[in-house]
């Protein structure tokens, strides 16, 4: 069984996107289909800006869900999922890329969903810290003890832990999990606490803005970050999606389940390689491979 994989932000670069918009007319047009859904020449930025530019949140959430929806699009017939899922921003692009939403509708949840996400960011100073060389549990009871909002956000692999809240807790809890033993615990350049309670506000919004919009049945089972379980109902998959902005991404918890339902291997469609990578720390012998223009 094959599955694909979708990115997150992080995954981004100057030049995304250009050899697909040079070499098809369909992905030049879509292109050009999204400049005009979002009002400015995001393809000037993601072709030839400036990094600063592309790092930001309204800017990279829509660049990585491009990148990965018309990728999946110009595949064709090769693109034969028989199980998806994405990381975050990329469980848009791969609700996308299974039909379930159509790109038009994808794109604008996208962009909706970077513009409230940045201004929940501004409304309260916060960040994300990576906890390398811990159990989970360890992180999650260490995040508990600290006072103010601190949570665990994205289980990216195993050793591998992403935590969320405000400024103050976020370091206080660095330093109580590098006494507890982490190897690192690195605070990330990010605007703001995704996957937090600190998202409420973009949760919230959010979720007006999904049910209006039309939610068809995928082409397969997608594993949702909320559940890590394979979803195939509308309704359910819309009640993910919303809740997904505050709650963790249970993506080692996701991969396990797709390894435990009998993949054979994964694909990674969208810019990077870095759900490869964490493919690899969750099961070595596991096949893994970047979608490429046939």
């Amino acid at each position: 069984m094959k599955a694909y994989v979708f990115p997150g932000q992080g995954a981004q670069f100057i030049g995304m996107g250009k050899d697909l918009y040079d070499a098809s007319e369909e992905a030049k047009i879509l292109f050009e289909k999204a400049n005009d859904i979002l009002g400015f020449r995001i393809t000037d930025i993601m072709f030839e800006g400036e990094a600063e530019e592309l790092k930001q949140t309204k800017v990279t959430q829509p660049a990585i869900f491009l990148h990965s929806t018309i990728l999946a699009k110009l595949l064709d017939h090769h693109f034969q999922p028989e199980m998806v899922a994405g990381h975050s921003l990329g469980e848009i692009s791969a609700l996308t890329a299974a039909g379930v939403l159509a790109f038009e509708d994808g794109l604008k949840l996208v962009s909706k969903r970077a513009l409230a996400m940045q201004a929940a960011c501004e409304a309260e100073p916060s960040s994300m810290a990576a906890i390398l060389g811990l159990e989970n549990e360890v992180v999650e009871s260490i995040c508990e003890k600290v006072e103010g909002i601190v949570v665990a956000a994205n289980y990216n692999c195993p050793g591998q832990l992403v935590i969320s809240g405000t400024v103050d807790a976020i370091n206080d809890a660095c330093e109580l999990l590098k006494e507890a033993g982490a190897r690192r615990a690195l605070v990330l350049p990010v605007g703001g606490a995704f996957h937090s309670p600190l998202m409420e506000p973009a949760r919230a919004e959010l979720a007006k803005a999904i049910e209006a919009t039309t939610f068809n049945t995928p082409i397969c089972p997608v594993y949702q970050n909320v559940t890590a379980s394979p979803v195939t109902d509308p309704n359910e998959i819309k009640e993910n999606l919303v809740a997904q902005l505050t709650a963790p991404v249970r993506w080692t918890q996701t991969m396990n389940q797709m390894i435990a339902d009998g993949v054979s291997g994964f694909t990674e469609v969208g810019p990077g390689k870095v759900l490869q990578g964490l493919v690899k720390k969750v099961d070595r012998q596991m096949p893994t491979e970047s979608a490429e223009l046939r």
